[in-house]
């Protein structure tokens, strides 16, 4: 039913096997080393293939952290209607560019892996067959050469394949024989290990969050969950975990925790670049110290001094209409006399005075 999930995991299994079997070799520790580095690596290739989903995931959740207060407003004014409120939480996100899916990508791709690997390695050791039949049949993508490789190698005397809740007609199954002495010496490091693994990495998680995330109760309790629970849920529930699934967890856990501190620094890092940048193009912009601002002189266009002229004219003889005693005031430059009487000189036009002066003379 699942064998799109079991033959690929198989098949990265089995590769990585070659690789390290031609280094540490085939025998019962060497076959033990090279299976058990072969766990390590199908997690790192599942990792590495999920690196760019996880490095979305963590920009989405910075930029949900910068918008919280405004998810806090649309929580409590629609606090009635849930069906606005998914719409508007839906809107608000796609304008910030944040896709809430693209954080449960890495979570929903590493638990087929996980699946997967725990039917492959049950399947080496196939319940109600014997020895000689199992190492007859293959393992998926794993040929039966392999799976004999598998079945004989023993690490610290446990193969990859016990745990120790194991039934004892299953652990009896194993050639040569298998005490369960041997499978809980090997097993309980691990699982100490494991967990504080999963500690670290969830610690480590949850100093990355803001005030703002932390203060809304259901992160702090999810928090808690993942900071003890989770921890001493790989100690309760790790003796049912085959020892190579013990491998996965541990692995797992390791990755994630330094991916997180690489992965967060690069991003604080190009966060104080931008800043830097942005602080650099404003002091460029502002004026330099003892520098007068530059002011915008606005040109006066050819087409006003025509009106500039009406209303110089307009202006003067508004004036010489408000000017005392019926006399007007001087326009275009001219002298008022000594008496302190102003003439207007018209061309065309003499004086009164001089005019009477010319008729006298003629009588």
């Amino acid at each position: 039913m699942l064998n799109f999930i079991y033959y690929p995991v198989s098949g990265i299994l089995w590769v990585w096997h070659k690789v390290f079997g031609a280094i540490f070799g085939d025998g019962a520790f060497g076959g033990a080393a090279s299976w058990a580095l072969s766990v390590v690596f199908l997690v790192f290739t599942l990792r590495v293939i999920l690196f760019k989903p996880f490095v979305a995931q963590v920009k989405s959740m910075r930029k949900m952290a910068e918008f919280q207060p405004e998810i806090k407003k649309l929580q409590k004014k629609y606090a009635n209607d849930k069906q606005k409120l998914a719409a508007e939480m839906q809107k608000l996100q796609s304008e910030h560019g944040v896709n809430p899916l693209a954080g449960c990508l890495p979570i929903l791709l590493q638990a087929p892996v996980f699946i997967g690997l725990n039917h492959v390695l049950r399947s080496f050791n196939r319940p109600g067959l014997s020895y000689d039949q199992n190492i007859k049949i293959a393992n998926y993508w794993i040929p039966t050469e392999d799976v004999q490789s598998f079945l004989q190698a023993r690490l610290f005397g446990a193969p990859l394949s016990s745990y120790i809740a194991m039934a004892d007609n299953e652990l009896n199954a194993f050639v040569p024989h298998v005490g369960r002495l041997d499978v809980i010496l090997v097993s309980i490091p691990l699982m100490i290990v494991a967990s504080i693994a999963t500690h670290l990495t969830a610690r480590h998680n949850v100093a990355r969050q803001t005030a703002a995330v932390t203060a809304n109760p259901q992160t702090a309790m999810m928090n808690k969950l993942t900071l003890y629970l989770f921890p001493l849920g790989v100690l309760a529930f790790g003796a049912f975990l085959q020892i190579g699934l013990l491998f996965y967890w541990l692995s797992n856990n390791a990755w994630t925790l330094g991916q997180q501190y690489f992965v967060y620094h690069r991003i604080d890092r190009e966060e104080a670049e931008a800043k830097a940048k942005k602080v650099e193009q404003r002091n460029n912009l502002a004026p330099k110290p003892g520098q007068k601002p530059m002011q915008q002189v606005r040109k006066v266009g050819k087409s006003a001094e025509p009106a500039d002229t009406t209303d110089a004219a307009e202006t003067a003889s508004a004036e010489s209409e408000s000017t005392g005693n019926g006399s007007s005031a001087p326009a275009n430059g001219s002298a008022v006399n000594g008496s302190g009487d102003a003439s207007t000189k018209i061309p065309g036009l003499a004086p009164d005075r001089a005019r009477k002066k010319q008729s006298r003379k003629r009588r």
